[in-house]
């Protein structure tokens, strides 16, 4: 093997005969639009690593004492609801010890830090989603890769499960932010 081999190269491969100029079209624009999902899912990865980054910058990641994947999508909406949030907010270490004179402004600004992080985290996990399952029904995904793109999307739910329980471990009194420790694996599996 002294040529470099195309990442999905085996794709053509499985044929074992030469094919037509239609075939062979067809075959790049599927490779075209898996390589654009791909590469779509690493920016959006590398920037919800920024995000991440910034959030725990901002003394943000306790501001949202709730781990609620679905009905979490909706943040406060009016003037009540901010009160409620503030309110479960009042109720954990870092504000009784550390942010015990913070305004509803300056908790605004960091419960929208946080719910950036993780609205940004869901949409890469329904970029995910959406384009595997359109990839596998099409049956675009080559034989033996399956299995890598869908530990892809396991490795992420994984990365959610961690980012809740390292924000939990804020919230229980022990500590007035997260365990270092958590905050480091959270970290490590998103790199």
């Amino acid at each position: 093997m002294t040529q470099n081999r195309k990442l999905f190269e085996e794709i053509d491969e499985r044929s074992g005969n030469t094919q037509d100029s239609s075939t062979e079209t067809s075959s790049v624009r599927e490779e075209f639009w898996l390589c654009i999902w791909l590469w779509t899912l690493l920016v959006s990865l590398v920037s919800l690593i920024l995000v991440g980054g910034w959030t725990r910058l901002t003394d943000s990641g306790l501001s949202i004492v709730e781990w609620k994947p679905i009905t979490g999508m909706i943040p406060p909406l009016n003037s009540e609801g901010w009160i409620t949030e503030f309110e479960k907010y009042k109720s954990i270490p870092e504000f009784k010890l550390v942010n015990f004179a913070i305004s509803m402004e300056e908790f605004k600004f960091i419960y929208w830090w946080e719910w950036g992080h993780r609205q940004l985290a869901r949409f890469i996990g329904l970029l995910w989603l959406v384009g595997f399952f359109i990839f596998w029904i099409r049956k675009q995904i080559p034989e033996r890769w399956t299995f890598y793109f869908f530990g892809i999307g396991s490795l992420g739910a994984l990365q959610a499960f961690l980012g809740w329980w390292m924000v939990s471990s804020g919230l229980d009194g022990q500590v007035v932010d997260v365990f270092s420790y958590r905050l480091a694996i959270h970290l490590t599996m998103a790199f």
